[in-house]
């Protein structure tokens, strides 16, 4: 089955307010032109390994583009996002519409529980597993929700650096298992419950240099992994576990505090345990 990615044009992209630390000092500072080329070669890139669905962005509704946020996706089930913030809640009803349309089932949580989508809800690639951060923009109220709706174990992990408000900033599960983060970003009762799941010789560590260059928020397809930035230490050890190492400089959307994965939501998502059933 050919993976599918949804992108949403940064036909309206711009830095407008700040909810995040990334944002500060950014407003107005976007170079629009730069962004759509730059998410143009993003898509294009992803598109020689995935389908890229493409939805019109909004006016008025600048972080729309950051797809991930919009839900999460099991099967066809999409537990839709609960914005914490004000200025991005306008986006639910668009991707909400957007889902309908295209045969979801559409849930929805309580209004007064915040869960910002694929942001904060990543598929481990080998367990049935949905690892969930919270402490800045999710809550972990939505665990009980979560497993029961989409039928899977919930691991909730908090995060403790602003920097590092969505899970998928710091915290990438890779093909086979595999996991790029960033433990800085991690309580240590958190910690430790990543090192009691995921193996040692699974786990890829990254430095928070590389992590502050958004390294982990990545889209991985089989071996393929496409990302901002990472160093040549990372690289290589990325290649030294059989992935390919695609750059794509995304520095218009860090302005905004978001990069690659930030940009892409995955629409055939499926269990870990059932990833190699559906690879067959």
């Amino acid at each position: 089955m050919q993976e599918r990615i949804l992108m949403c044009e940064p036909n309206f992209f711009e830095v407008s307010y700040v909810i995040n630390p990334w944002m500060k000092g950014n407003i107005a500072h976007a170079d629009r032109a730069l962004a759509q080329r730059q998410w143009s070669r993003l898509a294009a890139s992803l598109g020689k390994v995935a389908a890229v669905e493409r939805m019109t962005g909004v006016d008025g509704v600048p972080d729309m583009v950051f797809t991930a946020n919009a839900g999460v996706v099991l099967g066809r089930k999409c537990v839709l996002s609960r914005f914490r913030h004000v200025e991005r809640q306008a986006e639910e009803p668009h991707f909400a519409r957007w889902f309908e349309e295209h045969g979801f089932e559409v849930l929805r949580l309580p209004e007064d529980v915040p869960f910002e989508g694929a942001g904060d809800a990543l598929l481990d690639r080998a367990l049935p597993l949905l690892w969930l951060g919270h402490g800045h923009r999710s809550d972990a109220a939505c665990a009980p929700l979560l497993q029961d709706w989409l039928d899977i174990d919930v691991e909730p992990l908090r995060l403790v650096d602003d920097r590092f408000y969505h899970l998928d900033t710091c915290f990438c599960p890779l093909e086979g298992g595999y996991l790029m983060y960033c433990p800085a970003a991690f309580d240590a009762p958190s910690r430790a419950r990543i090192t009691a799941r995921v193996p040692a010789a699974l786990r890829i560590p990254v430095d928070e240099a590389d992590a502050a260059a958004f390294a982990c928020n990545a889209v991985n397809i089989g071996k393929d992994v496409f990302l901002n930035h990472a160093s040549p230490e990372l690289a290589t050890s990325l290649r030294a576990h059989g992935f390919r190492v695609h750059l794509t400089p995304l520095g218009e959307f860090m302005k905004a505090g978001g990069a690659a994965k930030c940009l892409t939501l995955r629409l055939t998502e499926v269990a870990g345990a059932q990833v190699a059933v559906k690879a067959a």
